[in-house]
């Protein structure tokens, strides 16, 4: 009996352990590894012209990744908002500049990455049933929009349940990874190197231009996309200050390393002339090495992309509920379920605008490119806001190497990408700027006349009563405002600047 009151305290103590260390982990780890690592091998290797420099690309992508991750956990809890890149670029420079990294986030780079996520869950699913061709158009879809509405609910229903999906599939898409290296690894052991050797490894079957290794860059890079999106939920996260570098320092080596393992796996047993003829290099990998098992590896991706459009559907919809509680979109998304306290209506606006994208591919190079201009905003926004407001208490504070290492990076690789592709990159910078007279008719033109007003305020009624929605009860940052904390000596993660 006098050990009886042990239990409770071991098990509250086991749970919180698991809020503070799994869930970021699995949330950063989970939007990172998606339908990428499937995907982006191919491109590595054509822009790249070498195995060997392709290998060197993965290995600097996750670096690069790493120093953006770690300005990204010095604005997540200077700036301690949901919502990421939008609540940063917001607070720093102001709302046209918030607005526009919104809207292009909110109408192309969210939805399309979603959609290409979920038609690649789709179309693995269904190759086992057509082995012998590509699966039907409108299977693909009926089978991707089921699976997003199905993770919408689960959303809607419970936070707790959503992180759950995210924790099993996380490590589900790790044991889909993990099979590939070992059978490399298998595959190394019998002396299947030869084209991992350097003198063959670095055999170019042409010579890279400057701008070809920079789209090669871009290509990685969209395997390691969503390294960020832990700052969309920086509010829901357990202890944000100590949480989010843990997430960093843990997720961040382990995508490197588990990408470049896999990569060396692919090429212990394709030739790059048998990987880029290959429509899925997954597939092909384990149809040439699992034999009657390769059933296994479409069945892996499909468990992969199945986590990632989960935590796409997490983060996205914060980013809905933080634009309306800045008022930049309708305050009906900045409401929560009076019970379940999900974001309802924001998770419905996401869904919604995924549906109605149809041909996705030819959006992406747009997408790409949107994503690394609001990259390098925000944190130059960082360098900026330290020169603002010095005096600001920051609980983590980077070495002024990283950002100015991550926007010189970035600097040279949109340079060159907008160099070597200026019809894309012109066309996704438009894209962006279509939102410049939507932010000043919908923010800014507050004299709009009575009968707009009532409408919104009738619609946003139906929907309350429909969603069973309601405003959040209080809002922390209201009670802790950004410029009122204490300036106290700031913990560092990599030495004072």
């Amino acid at each position: 009996e006098a050990g009886a009151g042990i239990y409770p305290v071991v098990s509250l103590t086991i749970l919180y352990s698991w809020c503070l260390i799994v869930i970021p982990f699995s949330l950063s780890t989970g939007n990172i590894i998606g339908s990428g690592i499937f995907i982006s091998p191919k491109g590595v290797l054509e822009h790249s012209g070498s195995v060997g420099l392709a290998l060197i690309v993965w290995v600097l992508g996750g670096c690069i990744a790493a120093l953006g991750s770690l300005c990204y956990a010095e604005l997540g809890v200077t700036i301690p908002k949901s919502g990421g890149d939008y609540s940063y670029v917001t607070e720093i420079f102001g709302g046209l500049v918030g607005f526009l990294l919104l809207w292009s986030a909110v109408l192309i780079m969210y939805p399309t990455t979603l959609a290409v996520i979920a038609l690649t869950f789709s179309n693995y699913v269904l190759q086992p049933v057509f082995p012998d061709c590509l699966p039907p158009y409108m299977a693909t879809r009926l089978l991707s929009t089921v699976c997003l509405l199905f993770l919408t609910w689960v959303n809607c229903s419970s936070v707790r349940l959503a992180t759950r999906i995210q924790d099993v599939f996380t490590v589900g898409k790790l044991a889909a990874l993990g099979l590939i290296i070992v059978v490399g690894l298998v595959q190394i052991c019998k002396g299947n190197y030869e084209g991992l050797t350097p003198q063959v490894a670095f055999e170019f079957s042409r010579t890279p231009s400057v701008g070809q290794v920079a789209l090669a860059f871009l290509q990685a890079s969209f395997a390691f996309s969503g390294w960020n999106f832990l700052n969309y939920v920086t509010e829901e996260v357990v202890e944000p200050r100590r949480n989010l570098p843990r997430a960093i320092y843990i997720s961040i080596p382990l995508v490197t390393f588990v990408y470049t393992l896999t990569n060396i796996a692919y090429f212990s047993a394709m030739s790059p002339e048998e990987l880029l003829s290959s429509n899925a290099v997954a597939v092909t990998f384990g149809e040439k090495l699992l034999g009657m098992f390769s059933v296994i590896m479409p069945i892996s991706v499909a468990l992969s992309t199945f986590g990632g459009i989960n935590g796409y559907l997490f983060t996205s919809s914060r980013l809905c509920f933080s634009g309306a509680r800045e008022g930049h979109l309708p305050s009906l998304l900045a409401m929560i379920h009076f019970k379940n306290c999900t974001p309802i209506p924001a998770l419905l606006c996401s869904t919604i605008v995924i549906l109605c994208i149809g041909e996705t591919h030819n959006l992406i190079n747009y997408v790409s490119f949107i994503n690394y201009l609001s990259y390098g905003v925000t944190i130059a926004g960082l360098l900026y806001y330290r020169w603002k407001k010095p005096k600001l208490y920051r609980p983590i504070k980077v070495n002024l190497l990283v950002p100015v290492s991550y926007l010189l990076f970035w600097a040279l690789l949109l340079g060159f990408s907008l160099y070597s592709e200026p019809v894309v990159c012109g066309v996704g910078l438009v894209i962006m700027l279509t939102g410049v007279p939507v932010y000043f008719l919908g923010v800014h033109w507050k004299t709009k006349p009575k009968c707009i007003y009532d409408f919104i305020e009738s619609a946003t009624y139906v929907a309350q009563r429909l969603c069973f929605v309601v405003f959040p009860q209080f809002d922390p940052i209201e009670i802790s405002p950004i410029e009122e904390w204490p300036n106290k000596s700031s913990d560092t993660l990599s030495g004072n600047s």
